[in-house]
């Protein structure tokens, strides 16, 4: 009986031994506990993917509302404009105070200071962004902030002007002028501007009338700008016209006669240092090379009725010395020219040779003005500028109001000066470089630059 219970127990060991083999041997468990972990890791990297898709998603959404909202409060420009920004916002989906949304705007000092007025800054934030999957496997929604600066009008400044006073359109005009750098600087017309092929790298290219193509910034229907220079002529009556009318031209053949001395520099008696005014009946000619020192305050120098010409030589002012050229009548018949030139062909890429390398007062009447012309002149004012013949080194203004110029090469400040240059104009035809390349310094020149108020609001930031 026992050796049978024990052939029995033997018997039912063996048969339990075979069925935990046969469950050790199947891996369908192992399997399924495996492909439910991976399962849910793809559907949490999956879900993770999905939520942060949606989070870029909302994020570009709010910098939306933040940039029309801040346009808006800088377009609004009252003491509304934060309820401005804050509807706008919410026409986006994003209302201040609901579902973790909180919508500001506040007043700031524009980037630019100098080109542009107070600024409004809108920041839509929310508290953390929707989640869906990604908080199946634990991972926290973040918070989310956008922000834009938007400025409302701003102030523009020229350092070229077309004041158009005779209605010429375009006033500004660019042709073959791919080489034109105006870095830093900024063009107004009081009619159009056509810049074919090249924006000139002007900062702002504005116009009264259409603004095709110049300038960086394009800007049309802009406010006309008046001649804000007009006014200086008012001083010019303080000039007592020595010459009476005598004016002295320079020989068109060699057996002409040739200028009085007074018309000639250098010579015995302008040796150099000038008295606060002089006065030159006629065409001024340079003979030789001329370092002007000037009177305490600055001179200014008249020419009635006639040219600077250069002659292939150096016109400059010393250190320390200024200058004010001023080009007068009366010449209401129109008989003589009055700008600067140079007869002698003469050109250099610096001022070594044909080069006019002066700086105008900081202060007093003639503050900031290297150059006058009369706007009572309206005849034989037009000139082309070659930019080497002569080589311009000026600081300050140079104000040719009827003036038609075709404007080439490049001009730079004074040797002693700041770098300051303004043109005004009536009507440009820039060719070439067109390089203005000294800009920036003209309150350390004593100079107001002409300028125009933008209207309509534009993101900054």
């Amino acid at each position: 009986m026992s050796k049978i219970h024990s052939l029995a127990s033997i018997c039912k060991q063996r048969r339990r031994l075979s069925r935990d083999r046969s469950l050790w041997a199947d891996e369908r468990g192992v399997t399924a506990i495996i492909v439910g972990l991976v399962a849910a890791l793809v559907i949490g990297i999956v879900g993770l993917g999905i939520d942060v898709v949606g989070w870029y998603r909302t994020d570009r959404e709010m910098q939306n509302a933040a940039d029309s909202a801040a346009v808006a409060a800088a377009v609004n420009g009252t003491s509304s404009y934060q309820s401005e920004a804050k509807a706008v916002a919410a026409q986006y989906g994003y209302v201040d105070g609901s579902n973790g949304v909180h919508v500001t705007a506040s007043d700031q000092t524009c980037p630019n200071t100098a080109t542009e007025g107070n600024c409004v800054n809108v920041t839509v934030e929310m508290d953390t962004a929707p989640q869906f999957f990604s908080q199946v496997i634990g991972f926290p929604a973040p918070p989310l902030t956008s922000s834009a600066v938007a400025s409302g009008a701003r102030v523009h400044q020229y350092c070229l002007l077309a004041l158009a006073t005779d209605g010429t359109s375009p006033a500004i005009l660019a042709n073959g002028s791919n080489s034109a750098n105006m870095t830093g600087c900024s063009i107004m017309s009081n009619t159009g501007a056509t810049c074919h092929g090249h924006n000139l790298l002007a900062t702002y290219g504005d116009a009264h009338g259409t603004d095709n193509n110049c300038g960086i910034s394009e800007h049309s229907n802009v406010p006309k700008v008046s001649d804000p220079y007009a006014g200086l002529a008012s001083s010019l009556a303080s000039i007592t016209n020595t010459c009476g009318s005598t004016y002295y031209s320079e020989p068109t053949k060699k057996s002409s006669s040739p200028l009085p001395l007074t018309n000639q520099w250098p010579n015995a008696t302008t040796a150099g240092t000038l008295p606060s005014t002089l006065t030159i009946c006629g065409d001024l000619q340079l003979t030789g090379n001329v370092t002007l020192t000037s009177a305490p305050g600055g001179s200014v120098l008249v020419i009635r009725n006639g040219v600077l010409d250069i002659g292939g030589y150096v016109l400059e002012t010393a250190s320390g010395s200024t200058l004010t050229i001023i080009f007068s009548g009366p010449d209401p018949s129109g008989t003589y020219n009055h700008y600067i030139i140079d007869n002698s062909g003469s050109a250099a890429t610096d001022c070594s040779v044909s080069c006019i390398n002066i700086q105008a007062p900081t202060s007093g009447s003639w503050s900031g003005v290297a150059v006058y012309q009369d706007p009572t002149l309206t005849q034989n004012v037009s000139f082309t500028y070659t930019g080497n013949s002569p080589t311009w080194d000026i600081t300050g203004l140079v104000y040719l109001p009827h003036a038609n110029a075709t404007f080439k090469g490049a001009v730079n400040k004074s040797s002693y000066g700041a770098s300051c240059f303004v043109l005004v104009v009536n009507s440009v035809l820039i060719d070439g470089t067109g390089a203005i390349e000294e800009t920036g310094g003209c309150a350390a020149a004593g100079l107001a630059m002409p300028q125009d108020t933008v209207q309509g609001a534009s993101l900054v930031q």
